[in-house]
């Protein structure tokens, strides 16, 4: 008994491929940086967030009992 036979597949062609990022996938990864590099730089801008009492013993009660 005879076996069928498969050709094999062409190879897929690189010239038609369009690997541009859009302008976002670099400047906001760039924005983050520049971010970043200026609180490094100036510490003194960068403040604490207040938070709220309520929300401060919601967390710390979320803590104790995680912890249990």
């Amino acid at each position: 008994m005879s076996a069928p036979t498969h050709t094999r597949p062409h190879p897929a062609t690189r010239a038609g491929v369009d690997s541009r990022l859009p302008w976002w996938a670099l400047a906001l990864p760039m924005l983050a940086f520049t971010a970043l590099l200026a609180l490094i730089l100036n510490p003194s801008d960068a403040h604490a967030a207040t938070g709220d009492a309520a929300l401060t013993h919601l967390v710390e009660r979320a803590q104790q009992l995680i912890t249990r």
